[in-house]
């Protein structure tokens, strides 16, 4: 099978979208015959566009999103016709909407993400406060992508619902496949097992491991480690990927990394240490997709704690890998929660060790490649 993967950006670097991209094509061409990229896109905005975003945000204070009007959208659609030229390829695959959302070709059309324009609309900051047109401008896109592909695969049971009701599409076209993880595992339930060993039994040690401290709720997991230290459970917080101002906390109790580089050895072999020797990873996101850290912790047999917000509540159940709260659960939740496990041990170790099965079973990219390369399959 010959696939065409179309993305708007250079899909062979990883620092895009999370490395996502890269992850997805190297997944397809794990489990696939070959694959041609069709990237990156240009952004093709004629100045009347730009002064248009500008009267939008400097006088209406709305914002624009220059990527969704109609002139560019079709101008990649007409930028991935011209790349294709005679190409042979067999499905047209892309992991978002944009560049396809208005292509037309003779291969079937065929997308994996994580979200619908409008499950994101006031969902995300930068998808609030949008401008009337613009608005009405992505929801005829996500309509159009949807209507032209032959397939929709969604990496959460939140999205793919979104693009049923929001976009009234047949369910039969819609799927949904969670992502890997990007990091490389080849452990063992041996050597996940002496992990978990290692880990102390009186001291806890949550992990924060995110860029965005607002949207994941770093907040929240700062008011969880501080509230667990009064209540007599020594905590730890490492925080990394961010700078946040702290106040008073107890010595030696929150660590803050602002940045690792994930493309060097020495950086990976880093994070991996970082979550390997945490009891949870602690994410409670404000608003959020289907995040592959999750999927990571759980490689590690780390089990996650967040929010029930969008797609989250398919990639964390309850009590197998991890357990999700309301947006507005109290802090004493996520204490309980913590300190019963520190109570009766061996449960966290159960959980921890159930975390990693789901990673094996459900979330790497090796299950995940081989369920898209059967639905592919099925159309060719």
């Amino acid at each position: 099978m010959k696939i065409a993967y179309v993305t708007t950006y250079d899909a062979t670097d990883v620092r895009n979208w999370s490395g996502l991209g890269t992850y997805i094509a190297h997944t397809l061409q794990d489990n696939l015959t070959s694959l041609q990229y069709v990237s990156p896109l240009e952004e093709k905005a004629p100045f009347l566009l730009k002064a248009k975003r500008r009267f939008y945000t400097r006088l209406l204070k709305k914002s624009y999103l220059l990527e969704r009007d109609p002139s560019v959208l079709k101008s990649y659609a007409k930028q991935v016709v011209n790349k294709l030229g005679s190409s042979n390829s067999d499905i047209i695959f892309s992991p978002g909407t944009i560049p396809i959302a208005y292509l037309d070709c003779h291969q079937p059309i065929v997308f994996w993400t994580d979200a619908t324009f409008g499950g994101m609309i006031d969902f995300y900051p930068e998808f609030s406060n949008l401008c009337q047109e613009s608005i009405k401008h992505g929801n005829q896109m996500e309509k159009s992508a949807l209507n032209r592909c032959k397939l929709a695969i969604y990496s959460s049971d939140w999205a793919a619902q979104t693009a049923i009701e929001l976009y009234q599409i047949n369910p039969s076209k819609v799927r949904v496949v969670p992502f890997g993880a990007n990091l490389q595992s080849d452990r063992s339930l041996e050597d996940i097992k002496a992990l978990i060993d290692l880990r102390p039994t009186t001291t806890c040690k949550l992990l924060f491991l995110s860029g965005n401290w607002q949207r994941k709720g770093g907040n929240i997991a700062l008011e969880v480690a501080r509230e667990l230290n009064r209540a007599g459970l020594r905590t730890e917080l490492t925080i990394v990927g961010c700078t946040p101002s702290i106040g008073e906390f107890p010595p030696n109790c929150v660590k803050a990394i602002p940045f690792i580089d994930k493309n060097d050895i020495k950086g990976v072999e880093q994070i991996n240490q970082l979550i390997g020797e945490s009891h949870f990873l602690i994410l409670p996101s404000l608003a959020d997709c289907t995040p592959v850290v999750f999927s990571e912790a759980n490689s590690f047999g780390v089990p996650c704690l967040s929010t029930n917000v969008g797609g989250i509540t398919t990639i964390i159940k309850d009590n197998v890998n991890g357990r999700t709260f309301s947006r507005n659960a109290a802090i004493s939740e996520y204490c309980d929660y913590i300190t019963n496990l520190f109570s009766s041990y061996t449960q966290y170790k159960s959980l921890a060790i159930s975390s990693f099965h789901e990673y094996q079973n459900r979330l790497n990219w090796k299950v995940a490649g081989q369920t898209v390369k059967n639905l592919l399959h099925e159309l060719v």
